[in-house]
């Protein structure tokens, strides 16, 4: 039976641009360092599997580096073994000033920040199980006590709104920080603009509908842009999918003026969601592709957005399956390695896709023929049957595509062309025996 533990393992704050690549393997370089009964005078990590193919543009070295300073460390980048626990696996050795082996760890960043060893899940703070497996048990419940979902959730977790609003400001401010950077590029070798801030002065000249879709544009490209410069961001469920429910929630507080207590009702349905998806299938990219991560933001953002808007249980159930049932197969191909392209655009389209989920829900009864989890169950055997180059490998789809641009040899420029070619001009071209182009 699957357990269902606290949503505030599906909501971690923390820094870019990866809960699986920075997030993860943070927290498994200080857990390493705690197990120690003396400082090591050195340690080694072999990055495997993903971990090894897109660690370099999700900053893990500059990341796991920072973590163990100023221990020495060193990173060996193992991308060929083969049948791997997990497609983000770590193994962890600290040696002794005799250069001899004291400890070692294997582990496993598994989506959103998370870490599972042999023993199981390595939690931190204590485990919090719900009485539920599922969604459709969860909403039984709903129904029977004539409550909502966030109920259910303030039912199971200790001190929720309080914990949960430092996760909302953590939120609201990686939209704002976002609005208003004016750095024109991310890092990284692909020199990709930021548009975050342009979209959102663009949208003050527009009209509705439009400029409420400016508006969430701007928003969910604000967070995946601070996500892609190792800002401080909020895992919902993960880092590379973090602009999907804080935009959402950002438009319904600050555009449509929705009250804190009720944005912060609908942030507790979203990570109940989040962590139904986590207990019954996965958030990790590199186990089942992005359907596991934009597919499960728009999910839990559609399932928000319907509580918002009023809908009833049914509808916010409705809603989330909606969200997560067209983002089935979508595949896990960072351009490079960088949580930039598709990653960042990905974040606006589903923010868009979750609040057209949401207001549709509402059009409806909430009864329809494929549940929530059944749709995740679907979702987590398809994310298995993808091939492992569409599973965040940066070897398959817009990656690939990248790759064979990259090596295709440049051509050579065309003749260039005056603009002025007088007598003068031609004369001087024929003296240097170059082609002169007549407009």
């Amino acid at each position: 039976m699957a357990q269902v533990e606290s949503i505030f393992e599906t909501f971690k704050i923390g820094a870019g641009p990866s809960s699986s690549h920075s997030i993860g393997p943070q927290r498994a370089a200080r857990l390493f360092l705690d197990r120690q009964r003396a400082r090591p005078a050195r340690v080694s990590v072999v990055l495997q599997g993903s971990l090894a193919e897109t660690g370099r543009g999700h900053l893990t070295d500059r990341t796991l580096i920072a973590a163990l300073y100023p221990i020495a460390c060193e990173i060996v980048w193992d991308a060929e073994t083969q049948s791997l626990p997990h497609p983000n696996t770590m193994i962890w050795r600290a040696f002794d000033s005799a250069g001899h082996p004291v400890d070692e760890w294997r582990v496993m960043s598994v989506g959103g920040g998370s870490l599972r060893d042999e023993r199981g899940p390595i939690n931190a703070e204590p485990i919090v199980c719900y009485p539920a497996a599922n969604i459709t048990e969860a909403m039984a419940w709903c129904e029977r006590e004539h409550a909502h979902f966030w109920q259910f959730v303030e039912l199971h977790e200790v001190d929720l709104w309080r914990r949960l609003d430092v996760v909302w400001m953590a939120m609201r401010d990686s939209v704002e920080r976002g609005l208003k950077n004016t750095e024109s590029l991310l890092p990284g070798s692909l020199k990709l603009q930021r548009r975050a801030r342009t979209t959102w002065l663009r949208a003050q000249n527009l009209k509705r509908p439009q400029r409420d879709l400016a508006l969430l544009s701007a928003f969910a490209l604000a967070v995946a842009e601070e996500n892609a410069s190792a800002g401080t961001i909020v895992t919902a469920p993960s880092c590379g999918a973090a602009g999907v429910v804080s935009a959402l929630l950002y438009y319904f507080e600050t555009v449509k003026e929705m009250p804190r207590e009720d944005v912060l009702h609908a942030l507790a349905t979203a990570g109940l969601f989040g962590s139904v998806i986590r207990a019954n299938a996965s958030v990790s990219g590199a186990e089942v592709g992005c359907q596991g991560e934009i597919g499960s933001a728009c999910s839990m953002a559609s399932a928000a957005g319907s509580q918002l808007l009023g809908g009833s249980v049914r509808q916010v159930e409705y809603a989330a399956e909606i969200g997560m049932e067209h983002h089935l197969g979508l595949t896990c191909d960072p351009v490079e390695g960088y949580v930039q392209i598709p990653c960042i655009e990905r974040n606006m389209a589903a923010c868009l896709r979750a609040f057209e989920c949401a207001s549709f829900s509402l059009l409806t009864d909430g009864r329809h023929l494929v549940s929530f989890d059944e749709v995740i169950e679907v979702m987590y055997r398809t994310g298995l049957d993808l091939q492992s180059e569409y599973r965040e490998t940066a070897r398959g789809g817009l990656a690939a595509l990248w790759s064979r641009r990259l090596a295709q040899p440049t051509a050579a420029p065309p003749p260039a062309v005056r603009e002025d070619c007088g007598r003068d001009a031609r004369d001087e071209c024929a003296g240097q025996k170059e082609e002169c182009h007549e407009r």
